[in-house]
């Protein structure tokens, strides 16, 4: 959360001229209601399952697209094998005190997010999944920057590298 998935896979996707698809957004579309709605009224697992599914259906198409996936999609197995059969992976990388910026202003419908102390949040949110998406990434890139056409260039030269 807040390393600029979202905003970053939508310019990859541009230049590339491959289709953008962000798991969280199409969750929301699909179920047509918003992720913290969704974990307020089914709970976490069911999210999970749904990202799940999604990733699943993604890797059956062979869908070539630039995709962004919720912070927490590699805590899955399932979701990992998924991940790494489909192409390659950019783990985007920031700092915790860039994410605690950054977060501060778009705390509000981040489920993962709730409870008083941000910085302790995201701290153990980080701790618990950054050995999965380091052993996830093919290509570890710093995302500390706000010069998101020097982080799309990066991205570029790593993939096509």
């Amino acid at each position: 959360m807040g390393s600029g998935k979202t905003y970053i896979g939508r310019k990859l996707s541009a230049r590339l001229e491959l289709p953008f698809i962000d798991t969280d957004l199409e969750i929301e579309r699909r179920q047509q209601t918003a992720i913290a709605d969704i974990f307020s009224s089914c709970g976490e697992e069911a999210f999970r399952q749904m990202e799940t599914s999604m990733l699943g259906g993604l890797m059956l198409e062979d869908t070539k697209a630039v995709i962004s996936l919720g912070g927490g999609a590699p805590v899955r197995e399932a979701n990992r094998q998924c991940i790494r059969s489909m192409g390659q992976v950019f783990y985007l990388k920031a700092p915790v005190d860039i994410l605690l910026q950054r977060l501060r202003r778009e705390k509000e419908g981040r489920p993962m997010l709730k409870g008083d102390d941000l910085e302790s949040t995201i701290e153990r949110l980080l701790k618990a999944r950054e050995g999965l998406y380091m052993s996830l990434a093919d290509h570890v890139i710093d995302v500390s920057t706000e010069d998101v056409d020097m982080v799309c260039d990066s991205i570029m030269e790593a993939y096509v590298g």
